[in-house]
């Protein structure tokens, strides 16, 4: 007589991710609120996770790309499916631009503000001017150049991930053009990605303590209170933002045979690390794992992720418009049509030149404000403060975007059926080892 199969054991509710990011959110703004200098002494946290992350995203995403590339050696696919991201993101870009135009002229959150720039703190104006210094150096010649790296080393100790995307390209056609020779250094770079998946794994678990520290600094920082004089437009931003997600990317979801509602409970976990740490680059190697296990290619998920970082960031193209033309509004600058068409032109391209650098938000705003010179770069000091909790927003809508566009083009290629997709979203399968 055999004995009976033992069923699995459920994990416990409180070692689930998710929800020891969330209670740890909560802890973080209580600690904030009622205990501000602790709060603010626990910054470290936050910043020790992060670096962790990004202490791994660069191989990361260099293996990735070089296995899926290298393992189909396929040139025209990979020609074919960079020509249908680049669109694909120029289009929804344009989209988030004009959405929130749209949204900022109909809220015009900034009446009534009658801001003095007489009367700005010295230390936010100081703040402000070093971001502009960083904006003037934001020109397409610069950004083309920018993604050539100064050494094979630096795209690496950089931390650039257009620049690691580069060096990938090239390694692994230099792999697929040696043939048999290359095998062996295919498999070297797939015993690599194991590895640096395995180190990952093991720096996840303290995402926790990443949000608890974020949290508890921000609310400590600036205090609940610091909210409440730039309210609307905090509202219309997540407003605009939550608008974008659900109608604009709901319904390019829609049309690529999967319900975006199942696409934001299938990534739960790394939306709620995103909301701790207020940074979409925290959850990137759990994105590539998680997208593959829906079915997307290798080869296209290790090209469109990383690029989208750079060429598809949709929360933070609807913050630079609506935090431009707030400002116009608060300073009572008039803004007729022609100059928001010619500020909605320019933010096309700063949007894109602010990769990997920190404060790309602040920075690319400061870039765009040059298509309205009669609005001072002085003035966003009168937003410096709900910059941080903001970022929040920009971040998740972000990462949201990125997903949404690598599954779509994923779709595109005819790599996974719609009816394949609906099945994982509902009953996720545990993804493929880095090298499958």
């Amino acid at each position: 007589m055999h004995p009976e199969p033992v069923a699995p054991s459920r994990t416990p509710w409180y070692r689930v991710l998710y929800i020891q990011v969330l209670i740890a959110v909560a802890v973080g703004i209580a600690i904030g609120h009622f205990f501000p200098e602790h709060g603010k002494a626990l910054e470290p946290l936050s910043k020790g996770f992060i670096s962790l992350i990004k202490m791994m995203i660069a191989p990361i995403i260099f293996c990735t790309v070089v296995h899926g590339i290298a393992s189909i050696g396929d040139v025209k696919k990979l020609g074919r499916v960079g020509g249908k991201t680049l669109l694909y993101f120029e289009i929804v870009s344009t989209l988030a631009l004009v959405i929130g135009l749209i949204v900022v002229n109909t809220l015009r959150p900034g009446d009534g503000f009658n801001a003095d720039l007489t009367t700005l703190d010295a230390k936010d104006v100081e703040t402000v001017q070093g971001y502009a210094g960083q904006a003037k150096n934001l020109s397409t010649t610069a950004f083309l150049l920018g993604i050539i790296p100064k050494t094979f080393v630096s795209a690496f100790t950089e931390g650039n991930l257009l620049q690691v995307v580069f060096v990938a390209l090239l390694a692994a056609f230099a792999i697929a053009g040696l043939g048999e020779r290359g095998k062996p250094v295919l498999h070297v770079v797939d015993q690599a990605s194991d590895l640096f998946f395995g180190i990952m794994r093991i720096v996840i678990k303290v995402a926790p303590l990443g949000a608890l520290g974020a949290m508890a600094h921000t609310i400590g920082s600036y205090g609940i209170g610091s909210l409440q004089q730039l309210l609307k437009l905090m509202l219309g931003f997540y407003l605009t933002s939550a608008l974008f997600v659900v109608v604009v990317l709901g319904l390019i979801a829609r049309v690529a045979g999967f319900s975006i509602f199942r696409f934001l409970i299938y990534i739960k976990e790394e939306l709620l690390v995103v909301l701790g740490t207020s940074s979409s680059e925290t959850v990137l190697p759990q994105m590539i794992q998680k997208l593959r296990g829906l079915g997307c290619a290798p080869s296209t998920v290790g090209l469109v992720i990383p690029t989208g970082y750079s060429f598809n960031l949709d929360g933070t193209n609807i913050y630079m418009v609506m935090g431009a033309v707030f400002l116009a509004q608060a300073t009572n600058t008039p803004m007729d049509l022609s100059q928001q068409i010619a500020l909605l032109a320019v933010a096309m391209v700063t949007s894109k030149g602010a990769s990997g650098v920190t404060g790309a938000g602040f920075i690319t705003l400061a870039a765009t404000l040059a298509a309205v010179p009669s609005v001072p770069v002085e003035a966003m000091a009168l937003i410096l403060g709900i910059d941080r909790f903001m970022s929040e927003c920009r971040s998740l809508t972000n990462l949201v975007g990125n997903g949404v566009a690598t599954v779509v083009i994923s779709r595109w290629e005819g790599e996974v059926s719609a009816e394949a997709l609906q099945a994982n979203l509902r009953e996720p399968i545990p993804p493929p080892p880095p090298n499958a």
